[in-house]
C-alpha cells in the first residue's frame, strides 16, 4: 500500500468501537500511520485533508487525543473546531440526533469524547460524515491502535506469537478495548484484575467470539502471578477513573495493591526483554496534586506503576503516546480522503 492509496474500505466509515474494523483493516490502518510517520519525520508530509474541516467534541479533558487530532489534522491541512464540555447544547439543550444532523452539514469528520457510548453511536447513526470515538466509558479505539503500533516496534515476533498482559483496573474501556483486540489480532491476551473489577460477561463474550476466529488464546483471572509469565508487554491504567468518588479511593488501592507493575511483577514474567505500556496519565510519583493527596492520605507513593519502572529501559509509554498522533492521522486520512 503506498501513500496515495489509504484503505479504500475505509473511506466515509466511523470508528465507533474496535470491532468496527476487521483484522485487516486495523492492520491497514497500522501500515498507513507506519508511513504517515516516515513521512512527518522526514518533514515531506503531504496534506491530504486540505480545506476540510473536523468538529472535536470534549466532554471529558485529555491531553494526548485531544493533541493527536489536532496536530494530525493541522498537519493534514485540515481546520479544527474545538467544542469542550460547556461550548455546545449536546445533550443540555439539543438532542445528541439534533447535533449530529447540524455538525454534519458543516463538518467533513466529527471526534467525541465523552461517557455515553450511545452518545457517539447516534452521532455516528445521524451526522452523515464520518465519527470517531475518542473514549467513551465502554470502549477506546483510537488508543488500542497506537498501543498495537507500538507494541509492532517493539518486538520481532509476529502479533500471533505476542503476549501481552493487562494488569490492574480492568472494568474500564482501556481493557475492554485491549481484551477485544488482542483477540481479534491473535494475540495472547491476558487481564489480571479482582475478580470484581474485570471486564464485563457481555465484554468476554466478543472477545471469545472474535478469538474463535483468529486463534487468539484468551485469559481473564485474578491471578496475577501466573498470568504475568512469559509476558512480552505488561499494560496498566489509571485505577482512579476520571470523576469517581474520593471516598471510594482507600478500598480501591487495597484491592489493587497486588496488580501494582513494580520491579518485582516484571521480574515475575521472566522475561528479561519485556516491555511496559501505560496509556497514560499514570500516577507513578507525587509530583502532582493527586498523586500528593495519595501519599499524604494513604501513605502511597504510586498507584498503577511505580516510577522506578515507568523511568525504566522498559517503558516505551512516551513512544505510545506519540503514536496516538500517527495512529489518529490515519484513521482520519482512511476515513475522509476523497470527501
Amino acid at each position: 500500500m503506498s501513500l496515495q492509496s489509504p484503505p479504500p474500505g475505509l473511506l466515509g466509515r466511523n470508528l465507533l468501537k474496535d470491532t468496527d474494523l476487521t483484522k485487516d483493516e486495523f492492520l491497514e490502518v497500522l501500515d498507513l500511520a507506519v508511513l504517515l510517520r516516515e513521512e512527518k519525520r522526514a518533514r515531506k508530509e503531504a496534506e491530504r485533508l486540505y480545506g476540510l474541516n473536523i468538529a472535536l467534541i470534549f466532554e471529558k479533558s485529555s491531553t494526548r487525543t485531544r493533541s493527536a487530532f489536532e496536530v494530525g489534522a493541522h498537519d493534514q491541512g485540515a481546520h479544527v473546531t474545538y467544542l469542550g464540555p460547556s461550548e455546545s447544547h449536546l445533550g443540555h439543550k439539543e438532542s445528541v440526533k439534533d447535533t449530529a444532523r447540524v455538525l454534519g452539514r458543516m463538518f467533513d469528520g466529527i471526534e467525541f469524547r465523552g461517557s455515553a457510548q450511545a452518545d457517539v453511536e447516534q452521532l455516528g447513526a445521524y451526522a452523515g460524515v464520518p465519527v470517531w470515538n475518542g473514549l467513551t466509558d465502554q470502549w477506546h479505539p483510537t488508543q488500542l491502535l497506537a498501543d498495537v503500533m507500538t507494541v509492532r516496534d517493539h518486538t520481532t515476533k509476529p502479533l500471533e506469537s505476542v503476549v501481552l498482559c493487562y494488569v490492574g483496573d480492568a472494568r474500564n474501556n482501556t481493557a475492554n478495548s485491549a481484551l477485544v483486540v488482542g483477540a481479534m489480532l491473535g494475540l495472547d491476551i491476558r487481564i489480571a484484575a479482582p475478580s470484581s473489577l474485570q471486564p464485563s460477561p457481555d465484554v468476554r463474550m466478543i472477545a471469545s467470539d472474535v478469538a474463535g476466529k483468529s486463534g487468539a488464546r484468551v485469559t481473564v483471572t485474578d491471578d496475577v502471578a501466573s498470568a504475568v509469565i512469559g509476558a512480552d508487554f505488561l499494560y496498566t491504567d489509571v485505577w482512579l477513573s476520571m470523576g469517581e468518588p474520593t471516598d471510594q479511593w482507600g478500598e480501591r488501592i487495597k484491592l489493587l495493591l497486588p496488580y501494582q507493575v513494580n520491579t518485582k511483577l516484571l521480574e515475575q514474567t521472566q522475561n528479561p526483554e519485556v516491555r511496559f505500556l501505560h496509556c497514560l496519565p499514570a500516577l507513578h510519583n507525587t509530583d502532582t496534586e493527586i498523586g500528593k493527596q495519595l501519599f499524604a492520605q494513604y501513605g502511597v507513593d504510586a498507584l498503577e506503576v511505580t516510577d522506578e519502572v515507568l523511568e525504566s529501559p522498559a517503558s516505551i509509554v512516551f513512544d505510545q503516546a506519540e503514536n496516538r498522533l500517527h495512529t489518529i492521522k490515519a484513521v482520519m486520512v482512511a476515513t475522509l480522503r476523497g470527501h
